[in-house]
């Protein structure tokens, strides 16, 4: 996995992937109290980054392999990835998702054309689900973040920051990404450490689920048990990924956690004044850099928003507790 993957990744993803904007506004720099920008990945295709992770991870398959078909686990983000990708190339597609993922996410999978099967996130391993299907159908096995070609994909994120940042006149700066195993993580870190060096990658992660955080802090790979029903359903990862940890811990300054509520807040704040629709996992950056300010370095701070596929329900949690107070 280099820098170089990245770039070829971006070259396959151009003119099919959106370029996301880097979004500011005043109230947010007034809350946090230094300059905060915002990366908008939640207007991505399928509503997350996981498109470009989906869309190169699929483009760089062999025609026997496309013709086969591929096998992916997700709670919902980057089976819709990868169930987009697939479906514009004509590859079929199987999805493995947790019977408690967002209906919304699930209908979405089915919508593009995958096949989803359930599994129950507490008693079931869904990589051995997904590594069974693949070995009794011939299918290739795409994961969510331990993946060279999805961490190139995600890496493209960081080559659009870099040069956002300097269009903006930003060249030392925190960015706050939203992370489960590390596939985005590691891949603007790569990006960032080629093309804008001064730009330091900062893991967040939701409480109780901060493996990553752990994992620096150990400088080895640490896990924690999975349990069902947490509201950043995107980003549950019991552990950082064999690729992406030794990548993290290369080149990443220390884990910032969140909680729940804070995640909730960050929606609201972010829908009251840059008209974004966040889901929980998508906004713990968010989060930390509206609600964390000692634990960033100071000066200005990127925040990557990594996804918008949130149940109304939970949406609307978030507005009617936190959006009239902010």
């Amino acid at each position: 996995m280099n820098y170089d993957m990245i770039r070829a990744a971006d070259q396959r993803l151009a003119g099919y992937m959106r370029r996301t904007p880097l979004l500011t506004a005043p109230q947010l720099d007034a809350i946090a109290g230094r300059r905060v920008f915002v990366k908008a990945e939640n207007l991505q295709h399928t509503g997350s980054f996981k498109f470009r992770g989906g869309w190169s991870a699929i483009t760089s398959l062999s025609g026997k392999q496309r013709e086969a078909g591929v096998v992916a686990f997700s709670s919902g983000n980057h089976a819709q990835g990868v169930a987009m990708a697939a479906a514009a190339h004509d590859v079929p597609a199987v999805i493995v998702m947790p019977a408690d993922a967002p209906e919304a996410k699930r209908r979405n999978t089915e919508w593009l054309g995958a096949e989803v099967q359930l599994f129950d996130r507490a008693g079931e391993d869904r990589a051995a689900i997904g590594a069974k299907l693949a070995e009794e159908r011939g299918l290739t096995l795409i994961k969510p973040f331990d993946e060279p070609q999805v961490i190139a994909g995600q890496g493209t994120t960081g080559l659009e920051i870099a040069k956002q940042a300097k269009a903006a006149g930003v060249e030392v700066a925190d960015v706050l990404i939203c992370c489960g195993g590390g596939g985005l993580t590691s891949g603007i870190a790569l990006a960032l450490e080629a093309e804008a060096p001064g730009l330091k990658p900062r893991p967040v992660e939701p409480e109780g689920f901060d493996d990553v955080k752990k994992s620096l802090e150990a400088g080895s790979i640490q896990s924690i048990e999975p349990r069902p029903g947490a509201l950043c359903d995107a980003i549950l990862s019991p552990s950082p990924g064999e690729l992406t940890f030794p990548i993290m811990k290369r080149l990443c300054g220390p884990g910032i956690v969140v909680t729940e509520e804070e995640a909730l807040k960050a929606m609201a704040v972010a829908f009251s004044h840059l008209n974004m629709v966040l889901e929980p996992g998508g906004a713990v950056g968010l989060a930390a850099a509206l609600f964390h300010p000692d634990e960033s370095e100071g000066g200005d701070v990127i925040v990557v928003a990594s996804g918008g596929n949130v149940d109304p329900a939970i949406f609307s949690r978030a507005i009617t507790e936190h959006g009239v107070a902010l």
